[in-house]
């Protein structure tokens, strides 16, 4: 089974989804057989990479509302991040353009260490108040997980693996993806959101059931009588039996 999650590293609703999930996944009986593939979306790709602008300016001039009911709002969202065993700091969060942090998912991705790096970034950002856009910072992450640091900037220095993000933002778009986290289970069924963790357990096991049901044939008579040499002929319904 392949699940593919589209999410960003500013969005504070795909780390708990992310969670939900993999609670989820831990509860199923065949989570060996699924595969996870993680896929990036932009909600903002035209913000700055450094700004002044604090999450709460960011959220009221988005929203259309004041500070503190953005302070309020991001709130309750640290609350259901504590649920799942998250702690969020929105008070020193730093906004910023999340393009690089994506080409390095990709790039982690190619030396077998996606998994790992979209952890780490999302914990950089929403726990430690990192700076995403910083490639010195991406690079520090990176050798964290395991990949060599001096590579990763030269890498981040130009405009390597681009081309994967472009392309898993028009597989959003064709899908008409909008929000995420978004959630897709064999190309069949999709989850939007961070729904509860039954929600993914449900959906796991009906994708599951579907994929395993053994087909069964169906035969097709016809109303044609065809001449035969007898009844008991081998061969007498156009079909040679042993």
């Amino acid at each position: 089974m392949k699940v593919e999650i589209w999410s960003d590293f500013a969005c504070p609703f795909c780390y708990i989804g992310k969670r939900r999930f993999e609670a989820a996944l831990s509860q199923f009986p065949h989570k060996e057989k699924v595969e996870t593939i993680f896929r990036s979306f932009e909600l903002d790709p035209h913000a700055k990479r450094d700004t002044d602008e604090t999450i709460y300016d960011v959220l009221a001039a988005k929203y259309g509302m004041p500070v503190e009911k953005a302070k309020d709002m991001t709130a309750q969202v640290a609350q259901q991040a504590k649920e799942v065993r998250l702690e969020y700091h929105f008070d020193t969060m730093i906004h910023t353009n999340t393009a690089d942090a994506h080409r390095l998912a990709h790039y982690a991705n190619a030396h077998g260490k996606m998994k790992e790096m979209i952890e780490r970034l999302l914990k950089a950002y929403f726990t430690e108040s990192l700076h995403l856009g910083d490639h010195q910072v991406l690079a520090r992450l990176a050798a964290e997980i395991g990949l060599d640091q001096e590579k990763t900037l030269a890498m981040l220095a130009g405009d390597d693996y681009s081309e994967n993000v472009q392309a898993d933002k028009q597989k959003a778009a064709a899908l008409g993806i909008n929000a995420v986290p978004f959630f897709v289970f064999n190309e069949k069924y999709a989850v939007s959101g961070a729904q509860p963790g039954e929600v993914f357990f449900n959906v796991l096991n009906k994708v599951w059931e579907e994929e395993s049901a053994a087909p069964t044939l169906q035969f097709v008579q016809t109303d044609e009588k065809k001449e035969t040499a007898g009844e008991n002929d081998n061969c007498s319904d156009g079909s040679c039996k042993l």
